[in-house]
């Protein structure tokens, strides 16, 4: 498998150009894309599509926090395993239980304000672990892995407020 981060030609860190991501985005796919491909062998046209596929994966792991910094830790031999370890600290578990009844209230009152001030916070807070997880990628990558997975729960709450959202501006 190639890395994510030598396919667009950029240094393996937590913080990268994002500019530049998307300009070697954008060069990569028009270099690869499967149209200019269409009256090429099919051993050409397959490995086309590969290529093309292989970059949009990769642009979506790197232009996110999230999937970026547990593909940096997959690189280091350091593996998140969210899905199957969530024991997370007390106080992070009553964190978690705030915003979901804060959720709960905004949405039985219609108050989209409200949701708008939780996104505001969770938005914040995800920030502030994003510098937490700089700081364990250059000391301690072994703990990284904590916070990559109180990221993941903030994504997806963050998500779950934007669609409640929607849903009530409807």
């Amino acid at each position: 498998m190639q890395n994510y981060f030598a396919l667009f030609q950029l240094p393996v860190t937590f913080d990268i150009d994002l500019a530049m991501l998307d300009a070697h985005y954008r060069k990569l796919q028009a270099e690869v894309h499967p149209d200019r491909f269409v009256n090429a062998a099919p051993s050409e046209r397959l490995a086309s599509m590969q290529m093309a596929t292989l970059a949009n994966e990769a642009y979506q792991t790197l232009k996110q926090p999230t999937a970026r910094a547990r593909y940096v830790l997959q690189l280091q031999g350091i593996a998140t395993d969210e899905e199957h370890n969530t024991a997370m600290p007390a106080d992070f578990l009553m964190l978690q239980m705030e915003w979901r009844e804060a959720i709960e209230d905004a949405k039985a009152a219609q108050d989209i304000a409200a949701l708008d001030r939780l996104l505001h916070d969770m938005q914040d807070s995800h920030q502030q672990l994003q510098q937490q997880l700089r700081a364990e990628l250059a000391t301690a990558p072994s703990h990284a892995a904590l916070t990559v997975g109180k990221m993941r729960f903030i994504d997806k709450v963050i998500e779950d407020i934007h669609h409640l959202i929607s849903h009530l501006e409807d």
